[in-house]
């Protein structure tokens, strides 16, 4: 029997604060096969757990990331912003999609790798992000997975998709139907999409034939699986 990966966006934010220890922990624990997480870096080059580029709209702090120490970052947070070091360490088993939100570049890419490596967590992370990142994911780490966030019908180039080497074409989901996820598999990579919220949507996706649902709903998307 197919089996699609259920994929809990930035944790449980419906219920937790997303890209926080508990929204992660809530997540697996409602039956997440991995938790997608967005990943930067703090002035002092510590990997965090935020997808925007300032802590205004979570923690009401109208401050960029670049220009805040980690200690800073966890002063005005009150800690609720963990490091990626410490969202790996709160899983043992957990699966992570770490996403690079933005333009990361090259040097932060590699000091993210660095730090999956440096735990041993490369078995259980995979990566996310356009076109640009995922070359820089590739050079740092040629043994990792990686998910290719492509945005259009137009096919990706060959030429990169033979740089990048993805397993996933990573969708977003209003583009996806059965022949686009067809060609895909055709062309020997999985399908994931992101993110889906509603049941209606997530048994379209099912019955398409896609290998991976990104979701902040995941609760809902474990249920539809067992059906």
């Amino acid at each position: 029997m197919r089996t699609v990966t259920a994929v809990a966006h930035r944790g449980d934010p419906y219920r937790v604060r997303e890209n926080t220890i508990d929204s992660l922990r809530s997540a697996l624990q409602r039956g997440a096969d991995a938790v997608e997480i967005d990943v930067r870096l703090t002035r002092d080059d510590v990997p965090v757990l935020l997808h925007d580029e300032t802590l205004k709209r979570l923690w009401e702090q109208d401050r960029p990331l670049l220009s805040l120490s980690s200690d800073e970052v966890r002063g005005l947070t009150s800690g609720g912003v963990p490091t990626l070091q410490e969202a790996l360490k709160s899983a043992d088993d957990g699966r992570f999609m770490v996403d690079l939100p933005g333009r990361a570049n090259a040097r932060a890419v590699r000091r993210i790798v660095d730090v999956i490596r440096d735990l041993g967590a490369d078995e259980r992370v995979y990566y996310c992000a356009g076109a640009e990142t995922m070359l820089a994911v590739r050079a740092a780490d040629p043994a990792a997975e990686i998910a290719l966030t492509w945005t259009t019908l137009a096919p990706p180039r060959p030429v990169l998709l033979d740089a990048v080497r993805p397993r996933w074409l990573n969708y977003r989901f209003g583009l996806v139907d059965r022949g686009l996820v067809a060609r895909v598999h055709r062309g020997g990579h999985l399908m994931s999409v992101w993110t889906p919220d509603t049941r209606r949507s997530m048994r379209r996706l099912l019955d398409a034939g896609v290998d991976s649902i990104t979701t902040n709903r995941i609760d809902t998307l474990c249920a539809l699986r067992r059906v």
